[in-house]
């Protein structure tokens, strides 16, 4: 019993029993050497169900039932017990919570609203057909029959144990399934073909190499071909129907049906971009059909080549037809809107503007998962340059650089990430923290930079801990609206 009262004591006082309670359980489970209490999920059922002191003394009656030990408790802390059980059900016996509910939901007016409620959604979590329950119902001679799977050796693992070629008898892997997936760590040799790497991690680095630009000096377009893509230039510069797009859009596909680097170099003559924004719209469309190509790759090769071109130049809000196109394109293609768009226009040489960071908050809020953003900004703010990959044609190589460029619409798009719910990652913030420490006398007067530091620290208190003094000292030489917002913070670290 003793063992039990702090997990008792945050089912009490907690206002988020159930995570609290898990973490608990969690630590339980695995206890310093100095501390290993023997609790286990089956002891702690065996507490809510054991009767209780006083229903021993007063079972007076065969017809009386039993209290057990859980009911004795406030009807709060049994509501959040049953919550905690079904939260973590896959942890204890199912015919033991199976019973323990069906006790519960068998006390008919006894019982607490809440706690019938909790025992309901408790009973229907893991019971395995749909049951109709009476109030009068006799649950002391229910017959188990059947094994509970939380007793049973699992079946993978059962028929493991019947191979006799297992590296070990506890272990069920076969010596040619450890060679597959492990690499050879011999002292002979380097041979490359000796490292044997898994498949699926393989397919996934195929998709983040070589997503890079490609210069026109590396490769040569056919005499006859360029003659081609040059009249495509100028039937785009004179469209007057969608249906004229739609054609054009063919033609582009059929020339582009080559390697990966024709292709950048036959759009980089096309020019796709200079269409206006409802011809780039059309030929968004129907560019994405009819191409066998590497499922990142030429929608990447789309997107740099007809909406980034645009987004580069952009210095006043963009166009609503050009946005919803782009977005909806993004929220298909995300991979693509990561290299081909997002990297290209947060690496702008000129760095982000007003306009630019509305359009890559709205690609970031509705097109990506907050994971994927999170990954995103790990490689924006590595200084590994091998990472920094992106999609685009050679005329813009000119307009990106090779780092980013800090301006305050930058640090309004760092702060719209964090609104995000976006987590990062202990680097990234301590990357975040530098550039903080770099630009506060510069935009000691600026409102967005300011703000951008105290959703900083709301959002990553943790891992700005270490960081409390420097940023205390940065903090001090802004002076706008919510400096002394900021350094109220930072001393509560």
């Amino acid at each position: 019993m003793e063992s039990w009262i702090p997990l008792l004591q945050v089912f009490l006082n907690s206002t988020c029993p159930e995570t609290e309670a898990s973490k608990w359980l969690e630590e339980m489970f695995n206890p310093p050497a100095s501390y290993s209490p023997r609790i286990s999920t089956t002891s702690f059922l065996s507490l809510l169900m054991r009767p209780s002191n006083n229903s021993a003394v007063q079972h007076s009656s065969p017809q009386e039932k039993r209290v057990m030990w859980i009911e004795t408790l406030p009807s709060v802390v049994q509501a959040r017990i049953l919550s905690f059980l079904a939260y973590e059900h896959q942890r204890f016996c199912t015919r033991e919570l199976c019973r323990l509910a069906r006790v519960l939901l068998s006390e008919g007016r006894r019982v607490d609203f809440w706690v019938k409620k909790a025992a309901q959604q408790l009973l229907d979590l893991v019971s395995l057909s749909n049951y109709q329950w009476l109030s009068h119902l006799n649950l002391e001679s229910e017959e188990e029959t059947e094994e509970d799977d939380f007793y049973m050796m699992p079946d993978w693992l059962r028929d493991a144990a019947i191979d006799g070629e297992s590296v070990f008898p506890w272990l069920p892997m076969s010596v040619d399934e450890l060679s597959a997936k492990m690499p050879l760590t011999g002292s002979s040799g380097g041979d490359e073909d000796d490292l044997l790497i898994d498949v699926e991690e393989s397919k996934q680095k195929n998709i983040d190499v070589v997503m890079v630009e490609i210069g026109e000096d590396e490769s040569n377009i056919d005499n006859e071909v360029e003659k081609v893509a040059k009249s495509l230039k100028t039937e785009l510069l004179h469209i007057d129907s969608n249906l004229k797009a739609v054609e054009l859009a063919r033609e582009i596909r059929k020339l582009c049906s080559g390697g990966r680097r024709q292709r950048l170099l036959i759009l980089n003559l096309i020019e796709p971009w200079s269409a206006d924004d409802e011809t780039a719209t059309v030929l968004l469309c129907h560019l994405s059909d009819g191409i066998d190509a590497d499922e990142c790759d030429w929608p990447s090769h789309i997107l740099c080549s007809v909406f980034l071109p645009k987004f580069l130049v952009l210095n006043e809000p963009s166009s609503r037809v050009l946005l919803n196109a782009t977005l909806d394109y993004c929220k298909t293609h995300q991979k693509a809107a990561e290299y081909a768009l997002l990297f290209p226009l947060v690496l702008r040489k000129d760095g982000v503007n007003s306009p630019i960071c509305d359009v890559l908050t709205r690609v970031v809020r509705e097109c990506l998962h907050p994971a994927h953003v999170s990954a995103f900004c790990q490689k924006l703010l590595t200084k590994d340059e091998d990472v920094l990959r992106f999609v685009c044609l050679p005329c813009h190589r000119c307009l990106i650089s090779e780092e980013l460029v800090w301006t305050e619409s930058l640090f309004s798009l760092w702060r719209n990430i964090l609104d995000h719910n976006v987590h990062l990652m202990q680097d990234s913030v301590d990357q975040l923290v530098e550039q903080v420490c770099k630009y506060s006398k510069r935009y000691s007067k600026s409102l967005k930079f300011a703000n951008f530091v105290l959703c900083l620290i709301n959002k990553c208190t943790p891992s700005l801990r270490p960081h409390k003094l420097i940023l205390t000292a940065a903090v001090e030489k802004s002076d706008t609206l919510v400096t002394k917002s900021i350094l109220s913070k930072l001393s509560a670290l």
